[in-house]
């Protein structure tokens, strides 16, 4: 077990087996030491985290789901890396999607649960930039789904 993933667990996190696409599209495309994984959403097993914010879901009930689409990324990366975590480099950038109200303007602190995760996982390698936006709906009526670039080596 390498070191990320054995700060993962000390969080109780295992990471599962990355999410197959969902439509006609790769979950991931490397550009040189650059990896762009596609959207993933707040699906936790086979449960959908479904929910509109400001309407039906609270801004901590979003945060858990960011945080449930936070965990997919890092699968989708392992599987880019070979089953090898610890070649992840840097978290460069993540952008979320919030399913919210037109009202609603928490988005920052719903991917905060992506975000927050993301640097108790994996510390200064976690630092990242990154963008909440509000979205009418997402696939599925999932709460949040969440895109990421990462440098790996």
């Amino acid at each position: 077990m390498g070191t990320f993933e054995a700060k993962l667990a000390e969080l109780g996190v295992t990471l599962p087996d990355a999410p197959a696409p969902a439509a006609n599209y790769v979950p991931y495309v490397q550009v040189g030491d650059m990896l762009f994984v596609s959207g993933q959403i707040s699906k936790d097993g086979d449960k959908m985290i479904t929910g509109k914010l400001g309407d039906d879901m609270d801004t901590a009930a979003g945060a858990e789901a960011a945080k449930v689409c936070a965990i997919a990324l890092l699968a989708q990366v392992k599987a880019a890396c070979g089953g090898d975590l610890d070649r992840l480099k840097r978290v460069v950038k993540l952008t979320g999607f919030v399913n919210s109200t037109p009202d609603y303007t928490e988005q920052p602190q719903v991917i905060n649960g992506a975000s927050d995760f993301i640097g108790a996982a994996l510390g200064d390698a976690g630092k990242h930039s990154r963008s909440a936006v509000s979205a009418a709906a997402l696939p599925f009526g999932v709460a949040v789904e969440i895109e990421g670039i990462f440098q790996i080596g």
